[in-house]
């Protein structure tokens, strides 16, 4: 149940299914005797689309969730196990085509490689079902192999946990597959604008992890500057606006340890 609603509601609060369903509004509203109601809906969305276009503070949600964890942490000589959390490969175009298909998000598989060349002992981890309600025939932890391979893991053992559908179930089904002792050393890869809550479900799941995030998309610093890109504005208002509302969220239902979790807890 909560997987559906999680999804449903994802699509309901995208930025540009909202515009396009006000912009529809106001556009049948213009043909009643509502007309100057339609002026104002029509002229608000307008604004409200400007400022996604033109202001720099769409940027400064995910710049605050960026910057939440260490880059490049400090790791330990010892290494017992390293995670890389799904949502990379895109299965369904790599059946399709016949090779597989990564999207944004890649250097969670590269650092994933990196650090498996660094510490040769460690257990490896991919964890990635089918996060497509309609779809979960195709699992993407089934076709991620072969690039690994590429990668300079082939002969590795990794452990493919292909179930899970969100992050929460990526640490619950994870953690029952590998059953991790308590005592060990264990790196988690995410996004950065995704490890605050990954490592708060992990937490939560009584995995204690150490964050290592990857795939920046800001440069750390909160700009001031203007520029003029609806596309971008969306696009950064739809990232961030999902991470947070995931964040009170899972932390409301008990899925995280904290509502902002850091490196202090």
């Amino acid at each position: 149940m909560f997987f559906w609603a999680s999804k449903i509601f994802g699509v309901v609060v995208q930025p540009a299914n909202i515009l396009l369903i006000v912009l529809c509004l106001g556009a049948v509203l213009l043909w009643t005797r509502w007309r100057r109601g339609a002026r104002w809906v029509m002229t608000v969305t307008a604004l409200l689309a400007l400022a996604m276009a033109t202001l720099p503070v769409v940027t400064w949600p995910i710049v605050a969730l960026e910057n939440r964890f260490q880059v490049s942490p400090a790791l330990p000589e010892k290494v017992d196990g390293i995670i890389s959390l799904g949502g990379i490969v895109n299965q369904f175009v790599s059946k399709a085509r016949g090779q597989t298909s990564v999207g944004p998000g890649a250097e969670r598989l590269t650092e994933f490689a990196l650090l498996a060349r660094r510490y040769p002992a460690a257990r490896l981890v991919f964890t990635g079902g089918s996060g497509n309600p309609l779809k979960q025939d195709l699992k993407e932890a089934d076709y991620l192999r072969p690039f690994l391979d590429k990668l300079g893991l082939a002969g590795r053992d990794v452990v493919f946990e292909d179930q899970s559908r969100n992050t929460f179930e990526n640490a619950v089904f994870s953690k029952r597959l590998v059953e991790p002792a308590p005592d060990e050393v264990w790196v988690l890869i995410t996004s950065a604008i995704h490890i605050p809550r990954a490592v708060g479900v992990f937490r939560q799941a009584g995995w204690k992890v150490i964050a290592y995030p990857v795939s920046f998309a800001t440069e750390g610093r909160y700009q001031t500057d203007l520029r003029f890109s609806l596309g971008r504005g969306m696009g950064h208002t739809s990232i961030w606006l999902h991470e947070w509302v995931g964040l009170v969220v899972y932390w409301v239902t008990g899925r995280s340890d904290s509502l902002f979790p850091g490196p202090g807890g």
